[in-house]
């Protein structure tokens, strides 16, 4: 990933300096193991700890001739270790190491995108709390529709999150494995006691039934995750981007003082933050199938995977984690304008109650169609009239509906209070605060 998008805690996972270093972890933890099942001295195992050495630089210098990242590494961190090295990489094959070290990568990794996503729902809470009471117009197809509150998109979007999170997890203890199981998973060379001990030190468990790799349906099952949890990032911004066109401005994401919207229009302040989440995205998409397609490799090991792989699970990582920053930003600062969110409300004149009128009437005896063809001629009329009456004006104007409502009936269809009574039960049973704290 470019540096661009790179923070410094989620680059770090993914340098070359923490891939060599995790390497040189699972050779002498397996050396720890061998001397604990009897088959390294203990004083070699120790002499080993105490002299290996890891050269970058000389590992690289080796590959330019071996072509061959692992055995360099090897005999790079041999050198250093006088007799004792002999033990390194002792019965192991390159993807023992390789592999093991990678799910390392991958749980860390983990753990930072989880930290993440919980400051992204932190607040997000908070302005859940904040306009759990902001009635707003809701939209379906892009159409006004019903009320809703504009603190219900927040607390929903919280909840998406939350699922996320809970993948997140799962797909944790997917990767969350280690293989020291030889060339081909049938321990020839080692022994199943082996593994468990060098996992056990890494915090690992076994990946039972491994080839000479770890299967890659869990890496798959890992990309995924993060594929989805973009794409609610990307609903959540592609939200705002709508909230903040011109006509409609209700949301704005941040502008800071000194900040440039166009390079020619002076007045433009446009949702360019939340395009940046909604483009990245569709890397971590496009990622994800790259993911789906390495999972069927040649019999016990190709290395088809392996080139995919490199680029993109640490750009996955990458990629979301700067996007789960930078919408954490836009949520804690993001411009709210109530007046515009009320006047958008009223902008059809009382036409979002139109569903609430046809089910009084049908509930006082009217039948459906009789009942959709009076609310819908009115709300034809008052949608065709704008300079006329509103629409329940033209409902109360109407016998065949007072009638049989009464005006008090009538009222309470555009009783926004009635309408957004169930509000705070959604937010109970989302586990958020129905205040602002």
């Amino acid at each position: 990933m470019i540096p661009r998008y790179t923070r410094p805690a989620m680059g770090a996972v993914w340098s070359d300096a923490e891939r060599l270093r995790l390497w040189l972890d699972v050779e002498l933890a397996a050396v720890d193991a061998w001397a604990e099942l009897g088959a390294v001295p203990e004083r070699d195992a120790v002499e080993l700890r105490r002299q290996a050495r890891l050269d970058p630089a000389r590992v690289a210098e080796l590959e330019a001739r071996t072509g061959h990242d692992l055995a360099s590494f090897v005999e790079a961190v041999a050198e250093t270790a006088g007799p004792s090295g002999r033990w390194l990489h002792f019965g192991l094959t390159s993807n023992d190491v390789v592999d093991t070290a990678l799910c390392l990568q991958l749980t860390r990794a983990t753990d930072l995108l989880a930290d993440g996503v919980a400051a992204v729902q932190a607040a997000l809470a908070v302005q859940a709390a904040r306009h759990r009471d902001l009635a707003a117009i809701g939209r379906t197809h892009g159409v006004h529709a019903e009320p809703v509150t504009l603190g219900l998109k927040f607390a929903r979007w919280h909840a998406e999150l939350e699922r996320g999170r809970a993948r997140l997890r799962l797909a944790r203890a997917e990767v969350a494995v280690g293989k020291v199981s030889g060339p081909v998973g049938t321990y020839a060379g080692l022994d199943p006691r082996l593994e468990a001990s060098v996992c056990a030190r890494l915090g690992l468990t076994p990946a039972h039934g491994a080839t000479q790799i770890v299967p890659r349906d869990r890496h798959a099952a890992w990309v995924c995750s993060l594929a989805v949890l973009a794409g609610s990032l990307d609903y959540i911004a592609t939200e705002i981007r709508g909230l903040q066109r011109t006509e409609v401005r209700e949301l704005e994401e941040p502008f800071r003082a000194g900040q440039k919207g166009s390079s020619s229009m002076p007045h433009k302040r446009n949702p360019e933050k939340c395009e940046r989440i909604s483009g990245l995205a569709r890397i971590l998409r496009g990622n994800a199938l790259v993911a789906l397609q390495d999972q069927a490799v040649w019999h016990e090991r190709d290395i088809s995977h392996s080139s995919a792989e490199r680029l993109i699970l640490p750009d996955s990582a990458i990629a979301l984690d700067y996007m789960l920053e930078l919408l954490r930003g836009i949520v804690a600062d993001l411009h709210v304008y109530p007046d515009a969110v009320a006047a958008n409300l009223g902008r059809t004149r009382g036409l979002w109650a139109s569903g609430q009128v046809l089910l009084a009437l049908i509930a006082a005896g009217l039948g459906r169609e009789e009942a959709y063809r009076l609310v819908q001629g009115h709300a034809m009329a008052a949608w065709q009239d704008p300079a006329g009456p509103d629409f329940e004006a033209r409902l109360r104007d109407d016998e065949r509906i007072t009638g049989v409502l009464g005006p008090q009936g009538l009222g309470r269809c555009f009783d926004l209070g009635h309408q957004l009574r169930f509000v705070p039960g959604i937010y109970a049973a989302l586990g958020l605060a129905g205040e602002e704290a």
